[in-house]
């Protein structure tokens, strides 16, 4: 192969890789801003409507339905959290102490307090504006549970 050609392939290869690498990067950090993932199927779920993480600024938001009879049991989270509840109620328990959240309230955790979130059997759905930070809560969330479509939470799949 003539010297001329060697370079041109080698230098088609590198371009080539160099755009495989860019494109996996853009994979990888791909936001996940508009997903919708529920921990179950007719689970609570979680509407993405900002990804902090996606974009390196250290908060993520998004809302959370709770479904009747929701008991999410004590968890902690490495994240502040702050619930602001649009519609329906929420019980907001914090390390044991209990504080019924309607709509236009706020709730608040922050590390390393004990949640749990309870929506009462017999009524409506919750939905929460909540905001995380730093960001990373909506990635995990999202790496745990199912993405789903708008039709498939209608339908309570």
């Amino acid at each position: 192969m003539k010297r001329r050609t060697r370079y041109i392939v080698f230098g088609g290869a590198v371009v080539m890789a160099c755009a495989a690498s860019f494109g996996a990067g853009l994979i990888a950090q791909e936001s996940l801003e508009g997903g919708l993932f529920q921990s179950s199927p007719g689970g609570t779920s979680l509407e993405v409507l900002y990804d902090g993480a996606a974009r390196d600024v250290p908060v993520d938001v998004g809302i959370l339905t709770f479904p009747a009879g929701t008991n999410s049991g004590d968890h902690q989270h490495a994240q502040t959290e702050l619930f602001f509840v649009l519609e329906g109620a929420l019980e907001h328990v914090v390390n044991g102490e209990s504080t019924i959240l309607g709509p236009g309230m706020f709730g608040f955790v922050e590390p390393p307090d004990f949640v749990n979130h309870i929506t009462d059997a017999d009524g409506p759905p919750t939905r929460a504006l909540v905001i995380w930070a730093p960001s990373g809560a909506a990635a995990g969330l999202a790496g745990r549970w199912d993405r789903v479509s708008r039709d498939d939470e209608r339908s309570g799949r």
